[in-house]
């Protein structure tokens, strides 16, 4: 059993395909993880330190069996299954554009041995590539997608495998985790803690995720990415607990939009790092500066933005709708190319997920699946007083603001002494900009039409 994305043991089709294929008198089945090097490099700490905890928790529920190898998986996958003898080689399927290419390989090396590669079952409730439009063509607009996503339905996720034997190899030691950030916190990894934080979610916050999912000083959302990104527990797992009611059916919807941008991908390989909207492919835009690095840092001078920077910092997270704050405001307000924000989310993120982030990114900048983005800027002081009224969330990220009163927190530069402790005053003026982007837009249209 090849894991990758998908570290756990319930609701796990392949790995019940695996033991169900063991016969009484085989070693068993072997766990394996290949550490691959073109899948750790863009990560950041935050997110390697995650993946190993996960690593070394499956570890210890399979009772220290799980071999773990360091290198190409086109080399090791086939060595690993000649070393024990193995015929098959099951892993879930994975439908990003390295993991496409890389499995195609793999499978033609073992196919070389003599052995097989049989990929069953998906990180996603519904898999990239099954849903389609009226015309047959893939999806571009999440709404239509959703109520073909809604019509599919879920199958019922099956329950771990009981009693496998698990079969011995030599591997490498999971690593150590890599040094993290001066006060960086992680949730606990694994599936154990999957289930954990879920069940605390539907105890707490799922009814009240409709009206709060928006406000980040709430604290009211899942914070299961980083176990979605990993696979430690499954969307379908997720969508079986689900009940009635407008919480329950607002969190369905956005792991409807986490299979929707998966989709997109599978279908645009390229839309990964390039535009997915040619026609603002002419797009002007300015070299990241000192502005971009202080965009980095929280420490643009508007506080929610700021805020929002800080706490991907400190946490490897970041509230979703302050993830479309900071983008809008590094592509609209500073005129960044979006792809140089999805990168240092990918650095940065502990659930950085290619598909999810960079078509996010994508909709934000307004190159990517939205019919009609161009004119959406945000106002970074008008979403602070939107989304975070009281200025909880502000003064919880940026201490220097902790004794600024009423709604000047989100505009501390119009307080008679300017911006107390040291806080900076808004390094852009964003009507200026926004006009300024609109110009932009206007005229990769315009040459798009030509």
């Amino acid at each position: 059993m090849w894991f990758r994305r998908d570290l756990r043991l319930a609701d796990h089709p392949a790995l019940l395909a695996a033991c169900d294929e063991t016969a009484a008198a085989d070693p068993g089945v072997l766990a394996l993880f290949v550490l691959d090097d073109t899948l750790r490099g863009p990560a950041g700490a935050a997110r390697l330190a995650f993946l190993y905890r996960c690593l070394r928790e499956l570890d210890e529920r399979i009772g220290g069996r799980l071999c773990v190898r360091t290198g190409d998986p086109v080399e090791v996958v086939p060595a690993v299954a000649r070393e024990i003898g193995a015929g098959t080689v099951h892993c879930s399927t994975d439908h990003g554009p390295y993991g496409t290419r890389r499995d195609r390989r793999v499978a033609e090396a073992l196919a070389r041995d003599g052995r097989e590669l049989r990929p069953l079952g998906s990180p996603y409730a519904v898999a990239p590539g099954r849903l389609h439009t009226a015309g047959g063509t893939p999806f571009r607009v999440y709404t239509p997608y959703y109520r073909a996503w809604y019509a599919h339905g879920v199958r019922k996720p099956p329950a771990a495998p009981r009693e496998v034997r698990w079969a011995r190899a030599d591997g490498d030691p999971v690593p150590p985790d890599p040094a993290l950030p001066a006060g960086l916190t992680l949730p606990t990894a694994g599936e154990e803690a999957a289930g954990a934080r879920f069940a605390q979610f539907l105890d707490a916050d799922a009814a009240r995720y409709a009206t709060r999912r928006d406000e980040p000083g709430a604290d009211a959302t899942s914070r299961l990415s980083p176990y979605l990104k990993y696979g430690c527990v499954h969307p379908r797992t997720l969508l079986a607990r689900l009940g009635r009611g407008e919480g329950h059916e607002r969190f369905r919807m956005e792991l409807a939009w986490r299979d929707f941008y998966a989709d997109v991908l599978a279908a645009n390989p390229d839309s990964a790092r390039a535009d997915l909207t040619p026609a603002l492919g002419g797009m002007e835009y300015d070299e990241p500066g000192p502005d971009a690095q202080a965009w980095r840092d929280g420490r643009t001078g508007f506080p929610i933005v700021d805020a929002g920077m800080r706490q991907l910092l400190a946490e490897g997270w970041l509230h979703n709708r302050v993830r479309m704050i900071v983008a809008s405001f590094l592509c609209k307000d500073l005129h960044v190319w979006w792809g140089h924000g999805a990168r240092w989310f990918l650095r940065t993120l502990v659930d950085g997920d290619l598909a999810s982030n960079n078509h996010g990114w994508q909709w934000v900048a307004g190159t990517g699946t939205d019919a009609a983005p161009y004119f959406r800027v945000f106002n970074p002081v008008a979403q602070g007083r939107s989304h975070d009224p009281d200025g909880t969330y502000v003064r919880r990220w940026v201490p220097e603001l902790a004794d600024v009163t009423g709604r000047a927190v989100h505009e501390p530069w119009t307080l008679p002494d300017g911006p107390p402790n040291g806080y900076p005053r808004p390094i852009v003026g964003h009507a200026q900009e926004r006009r300024e982007a609109l110009r932009r837009y206007g005229t990769a249209r315009v040459r798009a039409a030509r």
